[in-house]
């Protein structure tokens, strides 16, 4: 993608794979992003075309790299006064994806990527290993697409982007349930999604980059 004028298109989820195992052809490594609001559904999607396209490959050709595992650690968003807002786009070391990115397009060894552990609510540092033969990644994450600062640089390591569009409505009621499914009572859980996740999936949906792709929920 890099800098070009995307000029975007709808497509069926039946057809995804066939599409990605296309496209691939020919190179050594394919990065597809997979970018969309929180709650969109994109860990979902990321994990089961990963299992389809190893199905259909002699080998595990496709790994799942998500961009949550670069989120600051609570105790340096504690130390900016950023816990309440974690999750927003400046509370993710988005330089340092940068970084990663770029090493997964240019080398060709092992390399070790973190993981968000949702249960401790952190990110652990090299919990995941991209491999020589890992042909085709999938990144997900919702700023993958973001015409801000740092996250706009990551498209140029993209081959392939995807965005799930997903109804607002949609998005809300998920977005409350998450809270709802974390033990919290319904008060709290519209409270938190209304001061945080909402504007994130706002910031997303009004300030992506057009994708390749459109994926409609």
């Amino acid at each position: 993608m890099g800098g070009k004028m995307v000029e975007t298109s709808v497509i069926k989820r039946a057809t995804l794979v066939t599409e990605i195992l296309k496209r691939a052809q020919g190179h050594k490594r394919f990065i597809v992003a997979i970018a969309g609001a929180p709650a969109a559904g994109k860990s979902t999607l990321a994990e089961a075309l990963c299992t389809e396209i190893n199905a259909l490959s002699a080998s595990e050709t496709c790994a799942v790299v998500p961009m949550d595992g670069f989120h600051y650690d609570n105790a340096i968003l504690d130390a900016r006064g950023d816990r309440a807002r974690k999750g927003a786009p400046h509370t993710f070391d988005a330089a340092g994806f940068r970084v990663l990115l770029s090493r997964l397009k240019q080398e060709s060894g092992d390399i070790a990527i973190p993981v968000f552990d949702r249960a401790q609510d952190l990110a652990r540092v090299a919990a995941a290993l991209v491999t020589p033969q890992h042909q085709i990644l999938l990144v997900e994450g919702n700023y993958l697409l973001l015409d801000q600062p740092v996250w706009r640089d990551l498209r140029q390591y993209f081959d392939l982007s995807l965005f799930l569009d997903v109804p607002f409505a949609t998005l809300e009621q998920r977005l409350i349930q998450r809270w709802l499914d974390h033990g919290v009572d319904m008060e709290a859980a519209r409270k938190r999604a209304l001061s945080n996740d909402i504007p994130n999936a706002q910031v997303v949906t009004q300030q992506s980059c057009p994708a390749d792709f459109i994926l409609q929920d």
